[in-house]
């Protein structure tokens, strides 16, 4: 069986040399700095929203944008939100245990269907949206976390959330920095999971590694530093 978190699907899908190197030659990408001050806001944010979900009452940013939304209590809830554990599901297709660790999940009292929320922190003065290609990744973490759901039992809508906290530089006073709260919505599409998992298998089935993406920058950066010392020979 091969375990994978959400991000080595997601790694796979940006670039399959890549995905390929680090899983089956353990050569991988060089690692980022942590975004402390994210996950410092990611950490508020469940701790807010915790406490909403101690005494099932409606959030203000629920009422804002009119949605009859709660968070979700569950049992498992810290172990689907822990990095190491998340919510899991093994698909006896591809032989692949696929994990994910999400933010929060929140469910209409009435319908009792779930709903995915990630939480999101940035700085800026433009309209926030979803439109940026480099979003694409976030899209894909939700329909992810949806799919997971969906294959553990649960009701889950395909209607998802992305909770963004907008630290404006204007926003500064008092020794306060201040966000601003959007609540966006989008419409998940897993259809196309499945089929990645067993391409998945695929591609580390196989002893040849696969062909650069052209748009890998990592790609590109190894080509270029090989294209020189030859050069230089």
């Amino acid at each position: 069986m091969i375990k994978l978190s959400r991000t080595k699907v997601d790694l796979f899908v940006e670039c399959q040399r890549c995905f390929y190197l680090s899983e089956k030659h353990k050569i991988s990408r060089p690692s980022s700095f942590p975004l402390t001050l994210n996950l410092a806001i990611d950490q508020m944010l469940k701790n807010e929203f915790d406490e909403s979900r101690e005494i099932q009452y409606q959030h203000p940013i629920a009422i804002e944008n009119n949605l009859n939304l709660i968070p979700f209590a569950h049992e498992k809830l810290n172990e689907w939100r822990n990095n190491k554990k998340g919510i899991r599901y093994y698909d006896p297709n591809s032989d692949i245990e696929l994990f994910g660790a999400i933010d929060d999940v929140w469910i209409n009292p009435e319908t009792k269907k779930l709903y995915i929320v990630d939480y999101k922190a940035t700085s800026t003065q433009k309209e926030i949206t979803l439109d940026d290609e480099w979003k694409d990744v976030y899209k894909r973490q939700i329909e992810i976390y949806q799919w997971l759901f969906f294959k553990n039992g649960f009701d889950i809508s395909n209607e998802g959330y992305f909770l963004y906290a907008n630290g404006k530089t204007n926003n500064f006073s008092n020794n306060a920095f201040k966000f601003d709260m959007i609540l966006l919505k989008y419409i998940g599409n897993w259809d196309w999971i499945e089929s990645t998992l067993m391409d998945i298998k695929s591609c580390l089935d196989s002893d040849n590694i696969p062909e650069k993406n052209a748009n890998c920058k990592y790609c590109n950066y190894y080509d270029n530093i090989k294209k020189l010392d030859n050069e230089k020979k």
